[in-house]
């Protein structure tokens, strides 16, 4: 067999492996929702998250299949990564609405769909959690309007449940 014909086939078995990989993630992320009662926006947010990373590993082991060096391909992450650090560190607020969503989407007792009071002084607000974003959480006003506040902010501030949605 020549060399080509060879790193075809280790393509496609890669391309297999996303297929049996994509499935079995789901089928646990479903196992998991079942078993820690998740809400469906965010089985839908792990699902788009494990498939971004299995994409990742995929496209870096196809490179490597087909004849990038790995000093290439480990100077090309390094650089990607430190030009997002400083990226990151230049804007130190989007850095921390980063965690703070993170933070949020792990570890809030307010979920997607819940009913909210944020307490602050100067704008109080009530509304429903329509979306959390990476940099921003969206909530829809009694007045139906959709205000977006910087997750560090809703991080930061003190939030009052009023109602939960039914899962």
């Amino acid at each position: 067999m020549e060399q080509y014909q060879i790193q075809l086939i280790e393509t496609a078995v890669v391309f297999l492996l996303i297929i049996i990989s994509r499935i079995i993630a789901k089928k646990v992320i479903l196992k998991a929702r079942k078993k820690f009662n998740f809400q469906k926006r965010r089985v839908v947010i792990m699902n788009r998250t494990f498939n971004g990373v299995i994409y990742f590993l995929a496209i870096a082991i196809i490179m490597l299949i087909w004849g990038v060096q790995q000093k290439q391909l480990a100077l090309f992450l390094s650089s990607f990564i430190a030009v997002l650090g400083i990226a990151l560190f230049a804007q130190w607020s989007m850095l921390s609405n980063i965690t703070a969503s993170i933070i949020l989407f792990i570890n809030h007792p307010a979920k997607i769909g819940d009913k909210i009071v944020v307490l602050d002084k100067e704008f109080p607000l009530t509304g429903q959690i329509q979306d959390i974003g990476a940099f921003f959480m969206s909530i829809k006003t009694e007045n139906k309007e959709i205000v977006t506040i910087p997750n560090s902010i809703i991080f930061q501030k003190m939030v009052k449940i009023v109602a939960e949605q039914k899962v």
